[in-house]
């Protein structure tokens, strides 16, 4: 496997692996995890060269923080540790969004305590607040890097009138949202707003949460999988989004890879399609899966393979998260 290849966040941010590692789904909302299979897996990816890794203080309560925090401590100087704050869980599995400085001060407190850091790298707002000005929920954020609590800032799910803004006080490294080939809605505004800034994307879910592997591992009476309650996974609209994946059937066939590496070598491909760095994090529990996803960092699709997947995300059947003030294309 050829060495990782890495991109920059930003004008000034942290020089990452062109694939991190989201965490997410070891603590919440993909069913059981096997924690032993967890942590080699976290070892595996750092093997092949995935240097960012990427969690919130919302996933488990904490508890994903605190599960990465001796692998974090076992590598500290060679990964690029990313977390959120924003988003609060209720016992009940409520979410509610916090801006407010004060909030987000308490919370960045307690992410560097659970990680078991002096300093965050990335930290991100989960979600937007526009009950909150978006100067005073920035300002804050730079207070933590004036304080040496953090060290680049980004932002996940705004527009881009709130990017624009937000960079405008203090520079943004990144922004994370949605982006696969079954979620493209954020290409018409913020994608072009952060190339025209000079501001990473780094995609979460850039498997479609599993659609885009061509395998279903979904079991439909596991309580704990959030696609058992999301559109997209349901019925017809599940039948007809599986149908939409016979093109990466062919490219994967003609290229002797997997339905996944075609879907994220399309991802990947973004950062010379819009001219500034795309760093996907696709998520998982497996050894054997996350092989498979470093994979793909060195598949470049060809212009008619690329053309064959360009309608895909048109006919994709299901709104991608059920509550839109959640994502930036809700606000727009």
């Amino acid at each position: 496997m050829e060495a990782m290849k890495t991109l920059q966040l930003g004008t000034d941010g942290p020089i990452v692996s062109a694939q991190g590692f989201g965490a997410m789904g070891i603590s919440v909302g993909y069913g059981d995890t096997d924690l032993t299979e967890a942590r080699a897996t976290l070892e595996h990816a750092f093997e092949l060269g995935i240097t960012l890794f990427d969690t919130a203080d919302a996933y488990g309560f904490g508890e994903n923080e605190r599960f990465l925090a001796p692998f974090f401590a076992a590598h500290r100087d060679e990964l690029v540790i990313a977390t959120k704050f924003g988003l609060n869980r209720a016992p009940d599995g409520e979410l509610t969004i916090h801006n407010d400085p004060a909030y987000l001060r308490a919370a960045a407190d307690a992410s560097l305590q659970r990680l078991g850091v002096d300093e965050i790298d990335l930290y991100y707002m989960h979600r937007r607040d526009p009950a909150v000005p978006l100067e005073e929920m920035v300002g804050a954020m730079a207070e933590l890097v004036a304080a040496g609590k953090v060290k680049h800032l980004g932002l996940s799910e705004v527009t881009a009138d709130e990017l624009a803004t937000a960079h405008a006080i203090h520079p943004i490294a990144a922004v994370e949202s949605e982006w696969s080939l079954f979620s493209r809605d954020i290409e018409r505004q913020v994608v072009p707003a952060a190339a025209r800034l000079g501001i990473a994307m780094v995609p979460y879910s850039p498997l479609g949460r599993g659609l885009l592997t061509g395998v279903n591992h979904v079991d439909p009476k596991a309580t704990n999988d959030v696609r058992n309650t999301m559109s997209r996974f349901q019925g017809a609209n599940g039948e007809a989004n599986q149908a939409l994946l016979e093109p990466l059937r062919k490219i994967a066939e003609t290229r002797q890879a997997t339905v996944a590496q075609v879907a994220l070598a399309w991802v990947h491909q973004r950062t010379a399609v819009w001219g500034t760095s795309v760093v996907p994090i696709p998520g998982t529990r497996s050894r054997t899966r996350v092989e498979e996803n470093v994979g793909a960092v060195g598949l470049t699709l060809d212009d008619a393979e690329l053309a064959a997947l360009e309608p895909i995300a048109a006919e994709v059947a299901g709104a991608r998260w059920d509550d839109p003030s959640f994502i930036s294309s809700g606000r727009e």
